[in-house]
């Protein structure tokens, strides 16, 4: 769960816009939950020191404890679900964000090549990473992540992860591996590369021995070591590729376009699948999915099993195509050939709009959250199908227009 936070600066004009949406946020983390927030820490209280966490430190934890609604409103708009994916890769794959990423690379080569000897992440993909995460480690956060956990855990949208994540986060308190001020991302992530509580008890390396998880700056060893034994235990493959674009053909079976569909890369050429430089594939016979991120109209990408490694990192595909480009671009590959589509950006609301409206059709999206999940995408490909449109299930602002 590694999660960007976009920080919008509103005019003086909106502060009371702004009021009535913080009290509409406190109203509805009230309204979804018949235990006070109280009551809620000392249930927690309970469950935390059955897992050998002491009183002394969930009292130093706990008192004066409030939810902070801010932490909600985050949530509710993450630009994994509002932002498509030319706005969301053009911002994360800058050409600052590219520039500086070069620079870190040369300035830290020599470690980075002795950790991809060990764990067989290239030292490129690290960067990136490091890159999307905190730009380089110069937003780590700021927010005090006890109480960040505890108004998610508060919270009924993800609940059950939140709370497991907080009680790890007492128990490395607890244990002195971090401090009570530990500080991070309104999500509960910390350091340079963004890691979970949970990661950071599994994962973290104490490479030069201080006694330390320093994880914020002062140890590039400890944050690059941590960051590539991750990855290797979640999958990544040495040697292998993450993806590439590619080019399909005009009557290709766009329903095909998804990550359930695995075929060889020769199987994929067959269908009209080919490379963007005419070429020909490097591993015809390795495993691919193929991704339409805009859709039919959009760029195409043939990705294998170190993009699904880079998912179980984030989730998101814009985030993980945004860790794929970036690296490659890193190491001097050219920009993405696809020409940019002007297409504004869904707001949650949108996506609810249209998740409301194909239920009403018959096309189960299940409840609308305003998240263009595997779901909803299920029963756009479902709407697109029936009604004789190309069949990428593709949540877009001309699939808005068209419901």
């Amino acid at each position: 769960m590694f999660r960007f936070i976009l920080v919008f600066t509103f005019a003086i004009s909106a502060c009371a816009t702004a009021t009535m949406g913080n009290t509409k946020i406190n109203d509805t983390l009230h309204t979804e939950n018949t235990q006070s927030f109280q009551q809620f820490l000392n249930t927690l209280r309970v469950t935390a020191m059955k897992k050998g966490v002491s009183s002394a430190t969930l009292d130093r934890a706990f008192t004066g404890l409030t939810p902070d609604p801010r932490i909600i409103k985050y949530d509710r708009n993450q630009a994994e679900f509002t932002l498509n994916f030319w706005r969301y890769i053009n911002s994360r794959v800058s050409d600052n964000r590219l520039q500086k990423g070069r620079i870190k690379l040369q300035e830290n080569q020599e470690l980075l090549n002795r950790v991809y000897k060990k764990y067989g992440v290239p030292p490129s993909v690290l960067v990136a990473f490091w890159g999307l995460e905190t730009n380089y480690g110069r937003h780590v956060g700021k927010m005090n992540l006890v109480r960040s956990l505890a108004t998610l855990s508060f919270d009924k949208r993800r609940r059950a992860f939140f709370t497991g994540e907080l009680l790890v986060l007492l128990q490395l308190i607890d244990l002195g591996k971090l401090p009570l001020t530990v500080e991070g991302s309104w999500a509960g992530a910390m350091g340079n590369l963004q890691f979970m509580p949970s990661n950071v008890q599994a994962y973290a390396i104490d490479k030069d021995k201080d006694g330390k998880l320093d994880l914020w700056g002062g140890s590039k060893a400890d944050i690059f070591y941590t960051g590539s034994n991750f990855l290797k235990n979640i999958g990544w493959r040495q040697g292998e590729r993450w993806g590439e674009e590619v080019k399909v053909a005009k009557n290709f079976e766009f329903s095909l376009a998804n990550l359930k569909t695995k075929k060889t890369v020769q199987a994929w050429q067959k269908l009209g699948v080919t490379r963007t430089d005419g070429q020909a594939f490097s591993n015809p016979s390795q495993m691919a999915s193929l991704l339409l991120p805009m859709g039919y109209q959009g760029p195409a990408f043939l990705v294998y099993r170190n993009f699904r490694t880079i998912l179980r990192w984030n989730r998101s595909i814009l985030y993980a195509l945004s860790v794929g480009h970036l690296a490659d671009r890193i190491m001097g590959k050219s920009a993405l050939i696809a020409l940019p589509i002007a297409e504004p950006s869904l707001r949650r609301e949108d996506i609810q709009a249209i998740q409301t409206k194909l239920n009403t059709l018959g096309f189960d999206t299940g409840k609308p959250d305003g998240i263009p999940g595997p779901k909803t995408r299920g029963a756009v490909r479902a709407y697109q199908q029936e009604n004789g449109l190309p069949v990428d299930g593709y949540v877009g602002y001309q699939l808005l227009q068209k419901l």
